[in-house]
């Protein structure tokens, strides 16, 4: 099922000269849920897999929260560096009032545009070496590909970017000769005991249709989500200066990826592959042969249980990519953040509904999943319900208790940047 928001804000009129900006300040969520978190074959063999003993979370966990940690430091400290440079220039204008993050932010926004239109400068500059008949179409692109992005909010452009970024790894997996490098690198398989995979997994999409529902997911919800993040930590710390809320989004997208990830390995390792296992084992004993016939009856009768564990297919633990888990968290957070926002299905289409149905539809449906998965070792239409539930949680943790981590770090950084710069 798809969501996607309904918006009641009429639509901006264009500017009549390129590269205008507008001001977006209310975000309606409008979005499209759309995830497969499983390739339709294992990266290795069974038979591999059960050489490398029980796999293991410990070291995931570890790597996972270590990762994320790094993230968030990393984040943070080019938060504060760009917004000390974007303080320094609004000081230089002789003003004496105080700074706002809203003077910050337009200020950058002003001279984003400028650069936007040095480009084209230098792009109708360039064309004038053209034929006459090309000029137009050429600088015509530039401008339906410019004004939308200067005309996007924030929250928008990143997540076009991760979009772009995960569109260069979908074409990589179209390459026959990338594909093995990609299956190790870009795939989470939880029988393999790599731990990095977490990460990359996320920006991996091997089909179109799950690249492009994650995508049109991201742009609604991920971007309502960023917003939030800016909101709520000028509400969190109004002293505290923003310029921008780029970085903490983008290590908020990344850290639940890897947390979805975490959860569904934590499962597969824990529950399925004692029962893949046991189920194996089970098969290969009751296909052993009785030495009378009247042992073989008295087997036959006995143990219904092991022919029945012999004929049934054990579970299978397949590797995952994908950004859904990602994309749930946005979507929990929307949710809690906008709270009144509506929503409509995609497929089928429907009439506008409450987010908190949409949603709560969603995890009505990936709960049941999960609960399938537990008993029979398969879920619905191969989906990785776990790593949705993860990915929810994710968002929903980091709603209450985000922002106040965020400043936290923030103000942690600076206070160990500074006897470096003095020394």
């Amino acid at each position: 099922m798809l969501l996607t928001s309904c918006r009641r804000v009429v639509l901006l009129a264009r500017h009549g000269r390129p590269l205008s900006t507008r001001n977006w300040t209310k975000i309606r969520p409008n979005s499209t849920h759309a995830h497969v978190s499983h390739p339709k074959q294992a990266s290795f063999p069974l038979e591999s897999q059960m050489k490398l003993g029980a796999p293991g979370v410990r070291n995931q966990i570890i790597f996972g929260l270590l990762g994320s940690l790094a993230v968030f430091a990393y984040a943070a400290e080019n938060t504060n560096a760009e917004t000390d440079t974007w303080t320094k220039r609004v000081k230089s204008s002789l003003r004496w009032a105080p700074i706002t993050n809203a003077e910050l932010r337009k200020l950058q926004q002003v001279e984003f545009v400028k650069s936007l239109r040095t480009q084209f400068a230098k792009v109708q500059e360039t064309v004038t070496a053209l034929p006459l008949l090309l000029r137009p179409w050429i600088t015509g692109f530039y401008l339906a590909v410019a004004q939308p992005y200067a005309d996007a909010s924030e929250g928008k452009r990143i997540c076009w970017k991760i979009c772009l970024l995960n569109t260069g790894i979908f074409l990589a997996w179209q390459i026959p000769r990338l594909q093995p490098v990609l299956r190790k690198t870009f795939m989470h398989n939880p029988l393999s005991g790599l731990s990095y995979t977490m990460f990359t997994s996320t920006f991996s999409h091997r089909g179109f249709l799950h690249l492009l529902f994650n995508c049109i997911a991201l742009e609604g919800f991920g971007s309502s989500a960023a917003v939030y993040l800016s909101t709520a930590q000028h509400a969190t710390a109004p002293e505290q200066l923003e310029s921008t809320s780029t970085y903490h989004f983008t290590a908020f997208f990344i850290a639940a990826g890897a947390f979805a990830s975490l959860v569904a390995h934590a499962v597969d390792t824990k529950f399925l592959y004692p029962r893949m296992v046991s189920r194996i084992f089970s098969a290969s004993s009751a296909k052993a042969g009785a030495d009378t016939w009247a042992s073989a009856v008295v087997a036959s009768s006995a143990r219904p249980a092991a022919a029945a564990a012999a004929t049934a297919a054990p579970p299978r633990i397949l590797p995952s990519l994908g950004a859904s888990g990602a994309v749930y968290a946005c979507v929990t957070m929307t949710a809690l953040a906008f709270p009144t926002s509506q929503v409509a299905l995609i497929i089928p289409p429907s009439y506008p509904m409450d987010i908190w149905v949409g949603v709560g539809g969603l995890l009505a449906f990936d709960t049941l999943g999960a609960l399938k998965i537990l008993r029979t070792g398969r879920g619905f239409f191969n989906l990785g319900h776990f790593a949705h539930l993860g990915g929810a949680a994710f968002g929903v943790a980091y709603y209450y208790n985000g922002p106040h981590t965020w400043s936290w770090l923030r103000e942690t950084v600076k206070t160990e940047q500074k006897p470096l710069s003095q020394t």
